[in-house]
């Protein structure tokens, strides 16, 4: 199994569409040196396979990004993914934090909320929105999200450890009703007997072959079976970017620079969503105004 992946699917003969989305190694990278718990790391690892699902969705180029704040322990999880897959994240809370329902731990009844952030290049400015925190787990917090943007019935289906993140994505398009009434009730009847184990290790031909194993025979039978997609590879993306930086240094202006330098002996940039600092001297802050200056 490719292991980081997306890839769709499509029940052809019953109108319905899902994918499923198996992060590995860049799930791995993520996390590393950050120090997360396993409770945070969890709903990080979960929110990270449904950015990249909802991601590959994009039609050009941009960027989508997540935000679940609130005034729990976790105080903030922050995913984003542009259209080339490329994932980034981080998360924020307590230390040693012990386990508990979901919106305690974000703080749904403190202000919860879930912001989504869509920039495109050619737009003016980015889209967003902001939804309040409802459901009991990351999975019925995207699924509110989903039926209340896009009109569908959906189901999503997710699991992370500290060495994978997975999601089982189950969409019921407009025709299918028509094609068969009872259709959409049996597979989201056997997705929810999906078990956690066999979503972060199973691929997905094997995934669909075990939990739809009727299903797809009939469909088969009559012509329409389940239509697999090739997989989309998805990477953990946060290369180093001290010019963008430096620009932001030389936007603040010399005086406002040189008075943090006074005051603290360098200028220290902290970039939390990458997990790193960029540290400038009161040499490195002379000689970018000398190289750079505004005009």
């Amino acid at each position: 199994m490719s292991p980081d992946t997306v890839t769709r699917f499509l029940f052809e003969g019953l109108d319905i569409r899902g994918a499923l989305v198996h992060l590995g190694p860049s799930w791995q990278s993520l996390q590393r040196g950050r120090g997360y718990g396993p409770v945070e790391a969890r709903l990080l690892g979960e929110m990270a396979a449904v950015t990249v699902l909802i991601a590959a969705q994009l039609k050009q180029p941009g960027r989508l990004t997540f935000q679940l704040r609130g005034g729990g322990p976790i105080s903030l999880l922050v995913m984003d993914c542009d259209e080339q897959l490329r994932l980034r994240g981080m998360a924020r809370a307590v230390a040693n934090l012990a386990p508990a329902p979901v919106p305690q731990l974000l703080g749904a009844d403190q202000g919860g909320q879930l912001m989504l952030n869509l920039d495109f290049p050619v737009a003016r400015q980015p889209y967003q929105s902001f939804v309040p925190l409802e459901g009991d787990s990351i999975a019925s917090i995207f699924e509110h999200y989903l039926e209340q943007s896009e009109q569908q019935a959906a189901r999503l289906f997710l699991a992370a450890s500290d060495q994978a993140a997975c999601c089982l994505f189950l969409q019921k398009l407009p025709g299918a009703d028509a094609l068969d009434p009872d259709g959409w009730d049996r597979i989201s009847h056997l997705a929810a007997t999906v078990k956690e184990a066999e979503l972060l290790e199973l691929d997905a031909a094997t995934l669909l072959g075990r939990l739809f194993h009727e299903e797809i025979l009939q469909g088969e039978q009559s012509g329409k079976g389940v239509r697999l997609y090739d997989p989309r590879p998805v990477t953990h993306h946060c290369p180093e970017d001290r010019e963008k930086v430096e620009g932001m240094l030389l936007s603040l202006g010399r005086e406002e620079a040189e008075a943090v330098l006074a005051e603290h002996g360098e200028i220290l940039v902290k970039d939390d969503i990458c997990n790193r600092e960029y540290r400038f001297s009161k040499e490195d802050v002379a000689r970018l105004f000398a190289s750079k200056p505004l005009h």
